[in-house]
């Protein structure tokens, strides 16, 4: 078989992501909203639990979490929006994701630094025998710890109260594969899927949020010793790029390249489980 040609990939991954060329930003926002209140429906579980960082991603999800619950009462059921806030010792942007919070308006916000889990963790593994290559290694696996313990604890939330774990994944995260396994990549629902970054930051002006917020220049900050590196950084193109790609748009064989690299060595994150044939 001969190998897809720059495009034909492009459009295969645009299908497989269920990408979205051009979208409704308010039909978005009532689709999404009303994915979430028939989730709570047909699965029994009537509480929806987010972890807010201060970003657009989680600032969207939140919001339509709230208006999904909001709209649920309305129909009826005994819905409720709980908001976590998961720092690691001090959050830098802490100022952030409490804007958020304020415009988000969950029902409920409950805090739960992950620092003292996420050390013991680590010191653990490294009692049991665990070394690293150098100092940036052991501070990346650090980073996949910290994903992995907040997701911990919102399962936990969800489990006490009955509850779906929402997730924050939207195409160009799923694209460049950037997400923890079993970490933020791990959920129960995920409003934003197909949504580039350029759609969910026109979600987020639809909904009102705080231009701060909506503008706000992406970071994953899951290592100490990198605080605050873009994901533009880690990607070594942008999101304009990497949202072009996702719309159908041409783009240079730079990206061609970046973006079909990363897809293609993130696939495991994608994937369920591999079972034997």
């Amino acid at each position: 078989m001969e190998p897809l040609s720059n495009t034909e990939a492009q459009q295969t991954i645009i299908r497989d992501l269920e990408a979205q060329t051009q979208i409704d930003a308010r039909k978005e926002v009532e689709r999404r909203r009303d994915f979430l209140v028939r989730q709570m429906e047909t699965s029994g579980q009537h509480t929806l639990v987010l972890g807010i960082s201060g970003g657009v991603d989680s600032t969207v999800a939140g919001k339509l979490a709230q208006l999904a619950v909001d709209h649920a009462r309305e129909r009826g059921l005994e819905a409720r929006f709980v908001a976590m806030r998961l720092p690691y010792q001090e959050q830098k942007d802490e100022h952030d994701a409490q804007r958020a919070l304020e415009f988000i308006g969950a029902d409920e916000c409950l805090t739960v630094n992950i620092a003292k889990a996420s050390d013991t963790m680590l010191e653990a593994l490294e009692s049991g025998g665990l070394q690293f290559k150098d100092a940036s290694h052991r501070d990346f696996v650090m980073g996949n710890i910290k994903a992995r313990q907040r997701m911990i604890a919102q399962y936990a939330v969800a489990g006490a109260r009955g509850g779906l774990v929402v997730g924050t994944d939207q195409a160009a995260e799923a694209l460049m594969g950037f997400f923890t396994k079993y970490g933020d990549g791990a959920c129960d629902v995920a409003p934003l899927t197909g949504l580039s970054k350029r759609q969910v930051r026109d979600l987020g002006r639809e909904l009102g949020a705080p231009s701060e917020l909506v503008d706000k220049v992406p970071t994953a900050d899951l290592e100490s010793l990198t605080p605050g590196k873009t994901d533009e950084d880690a990607f070594g193109i942008s999101y304009e790029e990497i949202d072009d790609f996702l719309e159908g748009k041409p783009v240079s064989d730079k990206v061609y390249k970046v973006i079909l690299t990363a897809y293609r060595n993130t696939q495991h994150k994608r994937n369920l489980p591999i079972a034997p044939d």
